[in-house]
């Protein structure tokens, strides 16, 4: 029997390594473009920029350190100089792809930063594995700008797996309609006609504004926004502030909502500060032919009929009188029940008898 060889011995001493087979190595050396593994073999194994990373600008000397340990697979045992070319990005592609895999079978939900703003929608990345999610999938409402997700991390569910097409698609808007609705039906157990409850101005209109329960959107109708009048909701709500509301009534998933609360209706002293023989005062809110309306304080009108203004012979109030106006008037009749008041200027002016004794003097 032939003794072996120094080589030959040398040689077996190492383990032996197969084209596709994955390894583990100590990092021995980091170039900019290169990283050195010792992996146990007669060779050392590199692994290229382009075989670490798809960012061709990407300085290796800053994402490894010589001492580090690391898993790469073989592409080739011998690369033509006697070193083992390594891959490091198609391992982790491989194992990203498992891992989504896993996550499509099992419908798990997710989590990852978002790495780029599309036209079409976002990208993230599940270890080392990019997943689309189109712009139609990332809110249950419509987006116009999605630059706001940019770096953010979200949650979504893995739809479509198709790695042999590069096509791995994510859905986040389910979990939103999902999570909205156990949000909503939690709300509706809670709440109830009556209720005063905090809510989000969602959106202002010029009919009134919708309000975020936490689950559900109500309706502010214009007309519930004040005991007094409200001419342009958007001069007086803002999106986005906080409100404290009443619920008003519950019709299916139709919430109406009001900021008219009882303790603060002004009709409730409205018999003592008008009683009939008061003299008041207060702004033309606004005019028919037949009188003026004033108004006494939010919430609270009072008609000055056209054959109250003067003892003068007025044809139409507009004649004599504006919207804006402040008038001083007495107060000749009162109805709680009706929520009326009438009023009078006429009787506060001089009788023509009093202006002649007054102009003979």
């Amino acid at each position: 029997m032939s003794e072996l060889s120094f080589e030959q011995m040398l040689d077996e001493s190492f383990k032996t390594i197969r084209n596709g087979e994955v390894v583990e190595g100590t990092v021995i050396g980091v170039k900019e473009d290169e990283i050195i593994l010792n992996i146990g073999y007669k060779a050392d194994g590199i692994i290229s920029r382009n075989e670490y990373s798809n960012d061709s600008n990407l300085d290796l000397t800053t994402v490894v350190s010589v001492g580090d340990t690391m898993e790469a697979k073989v592409l080739k045992v011998n690369d033509g100089e006697g070193q083992v070319l390594l891959t490091y990005k198609r391992l982790a592609a491989e194992k990203g792809n498992k891992r989504l895999e896993e996550a499509f079978e099992n419908k798990e939900v997710l989590t990852a930063k978002v790495t780029q703003v599309l036209d079409g929608g976002l990208s993230v990345l599940v270890e080392d594995t990019r997943v689309f999610i189109p712009a139609s999938l990332v809110s249950d409402s419509y987006e116009k700008d999605l630059t706001k997700y940019q770096d953010q991390e979200i949650e979504f569910v893995i739809t479509e797996f198709n790695p042999r097409r590069r096509r791995i698609i994510g859905d986040r808007k389910q979990l939103l309609v999902a999570k909205k609705a156990e949000m909503q039906k939690e709300l509706f157990a809670r709440i109830k006609p009556g209720d005063v409850v905090e809510g989000t101005i969602k959106n202002v209109t010029d009919f009134g504004a919708f309000i975020d329960l936490g689950g559900a959107d109500g309706l502010l109708h214009i007309s519930e926004m004040s005991w007094g009048r409200v001419e342009n909701p958007k001069k007086v709500f803002k999106a986005g502030d906080p409100i404290k509301v009443l619920i008003k009534d519950i019709n299916g998933d139709k919430i109406a909502l009001s900021l008219k609360f009882e303790d603060q209706n002004p009709w409730l002293h409205a018999a003592e500060k008008y009683a009939a023989g008061n003299v008041v005062e207060g702004k033309i809110a606004r005019m028919t032919d037949f009188g003026a309306f004033i108004e006494l304080e939010p919430g609270v009108d009072a008609l000055l009929h056209v054959s109250q203004i003067s003892r003068a012979h007025v044809e139409k109030p507009s004649d004599v009188l504006s919207v804006g106006q402040v008038v001083t008037a007495k107060v000749v009749d009162f109805n709680g029940e009706e929520k009326k008041i009438s009023l009078s200027m006429k009787v506060l002016e001089p009788a023509a008898e009093e202006t002649a004794e007054t102009t003979e003097e």
